[in-house]
């Protein structure tokens, strides 16, 4: 993985508004699409660039894949943990994001149940 690429995969807002959803823990694709209100096909796209610059790696856990933030990476690019702890509090959309999550998060839902994520979430906005 080279630096330019790094920061190209950064350079978009749905991928930071993935990477600061996945600053909490992993999630499955479906939770991602869900809490974020987007297509899985616009999730799968997003973080497979992701992936690709090594920001986020996944496992599978029976039917479901994972994604999660990768460790190696954030420790060796500090600055990556410099904006997740810091930065990404600041935008008011993000900070929505993270309340749906917390709210998510809350309310025990998960890739089993993840159709009902969609009343959480109306009862938040």
């Amino acid at each position: 993985m080279n630096t330019v690429q790094m920061l190209k995969a950064l350079g978009d807002d749905t991928r930071i508004r993935i990477v600061n959803i996945l600053r909490d823990g992993p999630l499955c694709v479906c939770e991602i699409e869900s809490i974020l209100e987007i297509t899985q096909s616009n999730a799968s796209r997003h973080l497979s660039k992701l992936m690709n610059a090594n920001i986020v790696t996944y496992y599978k856990e029976a039917k479901y894949v994972y994604y999660k933030l990768d460790e190696e990476t954030l420790n060796k690019y500090s600055f990556i943990k410099v904006l997740l702890d810091n930065e990404l509090d600041e935008d008011e959309k993000l900070k929505s994001d993270y309340n749906i999550l917390m709210e998510y998060k809350q309310a025990e839902l998960n890739c089993e149940n993840v159709f009902k994520v969609k009343e959480v979430i109306s009862k938040i906005k």
